[in-house]
């Protein structure tokens, strides 16, 4: 797994603008695999925790770990993107799941941005990390 870390530098000007981090890793699975296994229960849950299911555009999502938020975009075999709370009161962030075919693989890049962020960037950096790590090694099982 690839990843790259892209944190707001500490001199950079906050005000009116998001932090946000890149999670991004490759998979030697074809784009239709990923993407099937990406929309079942054990591909959702992988990525945004325990008992969450994403149902359609507008609808709330609920992880029994405490997350949740709403779908906000959904784009076979191209894109997710999710609001995200890390529990009912939390600040508002996106969470927005690219994919794309590489070679014979498929590239996922994961982007997550909003308030609260640059706070612990490497803490949600770490998350986002562990979060396609599952959903990676969740495709062969």
């Amino acid at each position: 797994m690839t990843s790259e870390t892209q944190l707001i530098p500490e001199d950079a000007e906050l005000e009116g603008s998001p932090a946000g981090v890149h999670a991004s890793t490759t998979v030697a699975a074809p784009l239709e695999s990923v993407w099937e296994h990406l929309i079942s229960p054990q591909g959702t849950e992988a990525l945004l925790g325990t008992g969450a299911r994403l149902a359609t555009k507008g609808e709330p999502w609920h992880s029994a770990e405490g997350p949740c938020g709403v779908l906000r975009s959904y784009h076979p075999l191209e894109q997710i993107r999710v609001s995200w709370h890390p529990n009912e009161d939390g600040p508002l962030s996106i969470v927005d799941l690219q994919l794309r075919r590489e070679g014979d693989g498929t590239r996922l890049d994961l982007f997550h941005e909003g308030r609260g962020i640059a706070e612990d960037g490497q803490s949600d950096k770490a998350r986002w990390d562990d979060a396609l790590g599952r959903l990676t090694s969740s495709i062969a099982s």
